[in-house]
């Protein structure tokens, strides 16, 4: 499960203004600009695809086009998303934060396998099991005075065993920010993923601006302009 939104985009002017002086065509700049959005001319767009087909260091525009969205995804992807830490931007919400402040319940959690290989009771007893440490945790004190743990007990060994157990399908909202040229290494590196999530993250990128028309096949054949 991964879901995305509050996308926004930016850059688009600074970005082409910078590939044509490279160039020095900015005569040949046919983009439009306004506060109601950004479209790109026939030849700017050419000229982005062709940098785009001639790689890495030749699109340097791509560094310039920025994203920013929150994602909610399981820590199990976003244990492979923190490896592109270079032009990556992430806020989190704080892991204590959340689980302190409600219980927990199914919709905390993607369990689109594991639904299919274990039992509704199982997922069930587990959900129990964290939300009786938590409740230990947060009333601490009162479980010490009942004796229910031992009054040696450290509260932090509560949450602490919370952590270790959580399940790595515990969904987590981040703010990323990340440019166009981070984009463009995911889709390369990441359409063929095992993870389903990659496949539907990989999706909804394509739903920005132009990504289609720049990394696939279509009518503009990426001709330098």
């Amino acid at each position: 499960m991964i879901k995305t939104e509050h996308i926004d985009v930016w850059g688009f002017e600074h970005a082409i203004r910078g590939m044509r002086k490279s160039y020095n065509s900015m005569d040949r700049s046919d983009s439009k600009f306004t506060h109601n959005g950004t479209i790109i001319g026939d030849n700017d767009l050419a000229l982005m695809k062709g940098l785009y087909k001639a790689g890495q260091s030749h699109r340097k525009w791509a560094r310039q086009v920025m994203v920013s969205m929150d994602v909610t995804a399981p820590l199990y992807w976003w244990k492979q998303f923190d490896t592109y830490k270079v032009g990556t931007t992430a806020n989190s919400e704080s892991t204590m934060h959340t689980i302190m402040s409600k219980e927990f319940d199914a919709s905390d959690f993607s369990f689109e396998a594991t639904e299919k290989v274990m039992t509704s009771e199982f997922l069930e007893h587990m959900i129990l099991v964290l939300n009786e440490l938590r409740d230990c945790y947060v009333n601490f004190d009162d479980y010490v005075e009942r004796g229910v743990i031992m009054e040696d007990t450290e509260k932090g060994s509560i949450f602490k065993t919370l952590i270790e157990l959580l399940p790595s399908g515990f969904l987590q909202t981040r703010t990323i920010t990340l440019s166009y040229e981070n984009i463009f290494a995911i889709i390369e590196q990441r359409s063929h993923h095992k993870l389903s999530e990659w496949q539907d993250f990989i999706s909804d990128l394509k739903c920005l601006p132009y990504i289609k028309t720049l990394t696939e096949k279509g009518e503009n054949n990426g001709q330098l302009r």
